[in-house]
């Protein structure tokens, strides 16, 4: 699949059985945190043919008033790498809050950090390259499904 020069991983077999299961049960909230707009409209555009519903957020600052707000999606998408917050500080501000803190979160990032050197700044959380590769993405998703609500 390309969109707009961006290029995600996916293969034919992917599709059938995430649409499926997408299709089983209610529509599930992701909340994308990605600054650049190209990547986040055609992970949207992923998400949204699998059947999920997307809140999205340009930097660590706006996901934060989103999830203030009330939203609780049942993971969070994150960048690392953005302006005014980047994924580093929001995921510190995240596992602060007592509210927050539970919400699984999976980086999606093209930076050159090591899965040992995330971890042990963020915590516990799943780690994605870009590219991403579409069916490692939502077996993960399927992995860490906080409890689905709406978005406010």
């Amino acid at each position: 699949m390309s969109h707009g020069g961006l290029h995600i991983l996916r293969s034919d077999a992917d599709a059938p059985g995430a649409r499926e299961r997408a299709n089983a049960t209610p529509p599930v909230t992701v909340l994308l945190v990605e600054d650049d707009a190209a990547i986040a409209e055609a992970l949207e555009d992923m998400l949204r043919d699998e059947g999920l519903e997307v809140a999205r957020a340009a930097n660590g600052r706006e996901a934060l008033a989103l999830l203030r707000r009330g939203l609780r999606p049942s993971s969070i998408l994150l960048d690392l790498m953005m302006p005014v917050m980047d994924g580093w500080d929001f995921r510190q501000e995240q596992l602060a809050d007592p509210a927050l803190k539970d919400i699984p979160v999976v980086v999606v990032s093209a930076a050159g950090f090591s899965p040992e050197t995330i971890r042990a700044q963020l915590g516990e959380v799943h780690l994605l390259p870009k590219p991403v590769p579409c069916r490692a993405l939502f077996e993960i998703l399927g992995q860490v499904r906080a409890p689905a609500s709406s978005a406010a």
